[in-house]
């Protein structure tokens, strides 16, 4: 199972205030089913769009959706022969896990992020001169600014061959796999325990997560029963205090987890994706988009994204955790899905009965918004009307699909598009351009 990124994908996201709410946790025996529920109803929201939205998933090959407000579990559904008890694996969205951990390290004195890797992986763990991999520190592996080439013929291969200078450490930033793999070694070098070890002291014995990291195609995955993702989405929510207990104190290294970690990937932190930002990058390019990769979400929501649509997004001013899991909701599968992700909080948006967050996208420079509403099977351009704009839509072969000038918001009938990934291009009537892309699945 190699985790390589094929395309790139839209989201948007602002900061904003959190609002302080009781968060209820379940009970923390692995034998234990108990988890208190909500009525969709006494929350207000739109009954109807349920059912919609689950069939949504299903033709998206989800195996599982987990929907909570407040740790409640207000939407819970499995597909297919998948259930309660199925196990499935995180892809990259266990780096948020692996961040947690590496956060609990630090605070009991075996590492600091500010280390070089060298200490615990020994010199010469990269094709690097001696100089040049000195630079490299636990800190650029969690913020995948390490300089090592990620464009490699595979960059999952964590040999010293494999792990060739690019630029120096912090200079760049790449979505890079081998050298974030290489920090199960770092904690177990660190720490004197293997990594399933650790993660059964600092983080499952405490908040009744089961789960085991093993090793697939080179890579180290995280496997869990969905409802375990969604207890690690309460902890995150809840700042890492699991119903009063602290599992991780250092509240600064909290706090970088789920802010811009660097200057060159605003929407990146410890291993986490962040929404709200003002600009993104995507795996595979070193191109900076403007605007957040989710515009559909809240402002303040965060993410853990892996191959095939394994998801972990977290808002805590709505209070909302959603888990899914399954297999390549499309034919355009890439290893982080956050157009996937933003989809789904579309659907969100229509049950919850609320608007979208789409709105903030005012601060854009550009002052236009594109996005497909999947239920209308409509694509929507939001424009100040004053510009005139050139607008072309591309397929992801680069075929010019559509040929539009138009002066302010207009529609598009998305119906006569397959699915799959597309990308916009508009030309304002003074040159400027912006660069977005959607994708469409149709039911």
């Amino acid at each position: 199972m190699k985790f390589v990124f094929k395309v790139c994908i839209f989201i948007l996201f602002q900061s904003t205030n959190i609002i302080a709410q009781k968060i209820y946790f379940p009970p923390t025996s692995q034998l234990s089913n108990v988890w208190d529920t909500i009525n969709p109803k006494t929350l207000g929201w739109c009954e109807n769009k349920i059912q919609p939205f689950y069939d949504y998933l299903e033709s998206a090959n989800s195996k599982a959706i987990i929907v909570l407000k407040d740790g409640k579990i207000v939407l819970e559904n499995y597909f297919g022969t998948f259930t309660r008890d199925s196990f499935w694996y995180w892809a990259s969205a266990g780096k948020s896990v692996t961040s947690m951990l590496i956060g609990k390290a630090q605070e009991d004195g075996k590492l600091s992020i500010l280390d070089p890797t060298s200490k615990y992986l020994g010199n010469g763990w990269t094709n690097c001169t001696a100089l040049q991999e000195s630079k490299i520190t636990i800190k650029h592996q969690i913020t995948m600014t390490t300089g090592l080439d990620d464009g490699v013929a595979d960059n999952h291969c964590i040999t010293p061959n494999c792990l060739i200078y690019k630029a120096d450490a912090g200079t760049r930033w790449a979505y890079h796999n081998a050298p974030y793999t290489l920090l199960e070694k770092v904690i177990e070098n660190a720490s004197g325990q293997t990594i399933n070890a650790f993660t059964n002291e600092k983080l499952k014995s405490s908040t009744g997560m089961n789960g085991i990291w093993t090793t697939v195609d080179g890579d180290n995955v995280f496997f869990s029963k969905a409802r375990s993702m969604a207890r690690y989405g309460i902890l995150a929510q809840n700042k890492f205090i699991w119903n009063g207990l602290p599992i991780l104190k250092d509240t600064a290294y909290i706090n970088r987890m789920t802010t811009s970690s660097q200057n060159l990937n605003n929407s990146y932190g410890y291993l986490w994706w962040l929404n709200g930002k003002k600009d993104y990058m995507v795996p595979g390019l070193q191109i900076v988009f403007k605007g957040s990769y989710a515009p559909d979400a809240p402002s303040d929501m965060f993410a853990a994204l892996g191959k095939n649509g394994q998801i972990l997004s977290i808002s805590p001013s709505k209070g909302i955790v959603v888990v899914r899991m399954g297999n390549e909701p499309g034919s355009s599968i890439v290893d982080v899905p956050t157009m996937f992700c933003n989809q789904i909080w579309q659907y969100l948006n229509e049950i919850m009965c609320s608007t979208t967050s789409i709105t903030d996208a005012n601060e854009l420079k550009e002052n236009i918004i594109i996005r497909y509403l999947p239920i209308e099977q409509r694509i929507d351009i939001q424009a100040n009307e004053e510009e005139i704009y050139q607008l072309n839509i591309f397929d992801i072969n680069g075929k010019l699909i559509s040929n539009n000038q138009c002066k302010g918001s207009f529609s598009l009938d998305g119906s006569n598009f397959e699915n799959g990934i597309y990308f916009i291009r508009c030309k304002t009537k003074d040159q400027k351009l912006f660069t977005s892309r959607i994708i469409i699945h149709k039911i």
